[in-house]
């Protein structure tokens, strides 16, 4: 696994704004998380006949795209490994210059089944929900989730503690913008291993997956991984389809994603901050 790495200057924007105070005003200037729609476009079938089509549009912190696209077929269930993706870029036949940054076009090989009536979704997705911009709740179960491991990863309690704290200290950009989700990747003994940062918290982690999944690391087994935000149900599914067994977040669960935990035999964690957490779903994996 490589090292953490950081968004790039793209990931923010300047911009002048009046700070207010109890007793002044005054001009000054602040950072801004940026957020700007990605297009993410398949090529499809077997050669000589590929056809190509927009899947989705998110809204998110430019940087790492090509992660983002390759994490999201992953979660989605558009393809199970790395050798379903024959190659991803930035689409080179926009007609606009400055707009091919913001358009990703995964090339899968002939051999995925595609069912596209089932997984198609709205043209606009928000950045920081995904269940919503679902076109029905049957796609939301889409993704076949591998079975997680019964045996481990087992991680000392103490570990646990440690998380938040060297997660905050790997988050660039939000210690300059204040306006950023993170998913980080951490060993059991703790080290952080990688880490994304998005605007939208679904994202952060399909980023983090989908440098994994380049990098033919997944499925994560050995691993926990940490959000800065609640864990949602959409977040639980993803880090099972990455075949994550511990997930950790700073903020609360919901009752979904407890249940989805608990289905998928994953030890998940929450309101993990100030030297505290709770254990919603299989407890035996923290000794």
């Amino acid at each position: 696994m490589s090292a953490p790495v950081f968004l790039p200057p793209t990931s923010y924007e300047y911009a002048t704004v009046q700070r207010v105070t109890a007793d002044a005003r005054a001009d000054a200037s602040d950072v801004l998380a940026a957020e700007e729609p990605l297009e993410i476009r398949i090529g499809y079938g077997p050669a000589g006949q590929r056809e190509h089509r927009t899947l989705a549009v998110t809204m998110r912190t430019p940087g790492h795209d090509l992660e983002l696209a390759a994490g999201f077929l992953l979660t989605e269930g558009l393809i199970r490994q790395r050798q379903d993706l024959l190659g991803l870029l930035h689409c080179p036949d926009v007609e606009k210059p400055e707009e091919r940054e913001n358009v990703v076009r995964a090339e899968l090989a002939a051999t995925v089944p595609l069912d596209l009536p089932r997984l198609e979704r709205h043209f606009y997705t928000s950045s920081s929900c995904g269940v919503c911009g679902k076109t029905s709740i049957d796609a939301v179960h889409a993704a076949a989730c591998p079975v997680l491991p019964t045996a481990g990863p087992l991680v000392a309690a103490e570990v646990i503690h440690q998380l938040p704290e060297r997660q905050r200290e790997a988050q660039a950009v939000f210690e300059q913008t204040g306006g950023l989700h993170a998913a980080a990747l951490f060993s059991t003994t703790g080290e952080l291993l990688l880490l994304r940062e998005d605007v939208g918290r679904h994202n952060a982690l399909d980023k983090l997956i989908g440098a994994a999944l380049l990098d033919e690391q997944v499925p994560l087994h050995e691993h926990i991984l940490l959000v800065s935000g609640r864990a949602s149900f959409e977040l639980v599914q993803k880090a099972a389809v990455a075949g994550i067994a511990v997930l950790a977040a700073v903020g609360a669960p919901s009752s979904l994603a407890v249940q989805a935990a608990e289905n998928f035999g994953m030890t998940l964690l929450g309101f993990v901050r100030q030297q505290r957490y709770n254990i919603y779903s299989h407890p035996w994996r923290i000794v």
